[in-house]
């Protein structure tokens, strides 16, 4: 099932959550949702879940409008959102035959139940209050009730917040088994987690769109720039460090340290020397970091 999302816009006062929002994903793609906090992420996952509606544009999901047929859309869905909304007093098993009934599950609902919490890995939590559970395990239980109507498209807002090393390396096993047969848009801010389950990315930086394009393409796109992190003896005129020729993007990591991204075909390291030696400065430490998703998400919402 796809995901269509055309023009899409959200406004709250004279703030624009989103602001003209276009990206496609087809069947059986598992794709992370990227950005900056206050980008707009969970704002276009509540559109296309259906709980808030667009002030302007429109998102299809399997081809229903979310304007025109949001209760079949909610119905065909699985949705973990940021706050994971749970019932504390109930206990899990009983919390998940309750989503089962609102999902309209009316026959084999405990296997349905005992289905979920072992694929989720709930077996050991099942008899305990919901309450009672750690930040992860209550995590797992939001997992469980996105899962419960077997949903063709899953939308999941920082499915792994809270979990242990261990816990997220099932998790993301979880995703990308599902993934395989499922549209699934997830974020997080965790780039490894991206990097180990999605096929493509798509980052958006102040409600726009500022990338959409598989992992291997980003990294070759951005292979004609390197990354350099430089620590001044004495603070840092930072429009003129702008000025030195090469350098496309910086990002002030405060104690007279930066992190610098540079053309490649420039000599950066000969002319930031030459920049410290004009401004009577000294470079007390400067080495390069590999290209790695994260250094290409600080470069593209910086």
């Amino acid at each position: 099932m796809s995901i269509e999302v055309s023009r899409i816009s959200k406004q709250y006062g004279s703030q624009w959550a989103v602001n003209d929002l276009s990206f496609e994903i087809p069947s059986g793609q598992v794709v992370g949702f990227l950005g900056p906090n206050g980008a707009g992420k969970s704002t276009t996952m509540k559109m296309l879940t259906c709980y808030i509606t667009p002030t302007s544009g429109t998102a299809r999901v399997g081809g229903l409008s979310i304007e025109t047929d949001s209760l079949k859309i909610r119905q065909q869905i699985g949705y973990l959102p940021e706050h994971n909304p749970l019932y504390y007093d109930m206990y899990v098993k009983e919390y998940l035959r309750f989503i089962a009934d609102l999902c309209g599950i009316r026959k084999g609902t405990g296997k349905r139940v005992d289905h979920m919490v072992e694929l989720t890995g709930l077996t050991r939590e099942a008899s305990k209050k919901i309450g009672s559970l750690s930040k992860g395990y209550k995590q797992r239980v939001g997992m469980a009730q996105a899962l419960m109507s077997d949903p063709k498209v899953l939308i999941l807002d920082e499915p792994t917040s809270g979990l242990d090393p261990n816990q997220i390396t099932e998790i993301r096993k979880l995703i990308k088994e599902i993934g395989q047969e499922r549209t699934v848009l997830l974020s997080t801010h965790i780039m490894q987690e991206v990097e180990a389950m999605c096929n493509r990315v798509i980052i958006i930086n102040k409600g726009e769109l500022a990338a959409d394009d598989s992992i291997g393409n980003l990294q070759t796109k951005h292979n004609s720039q390197r990354v350099f992190v430089v620590k001044f003896k004495n603070p840092v005129n930072v429009i003129d460090l702008k000025k030195v020729e090469g350098i496309e993007a910086l990002e002030d990591l405060n104690d007279n340290t930066f992190r610098l991204v540079s053309d490649k075909a420039v000599d950066a390291q000969e002319k930031l020397f030459n920049f410290a030696v004009n401004s009577g400065n000294i470079i007390l430490e400067q080495k390069e970091e590999a290209q790695n998703l994260e250094h290409i998400f600080r470069s593209i919402t910086n």
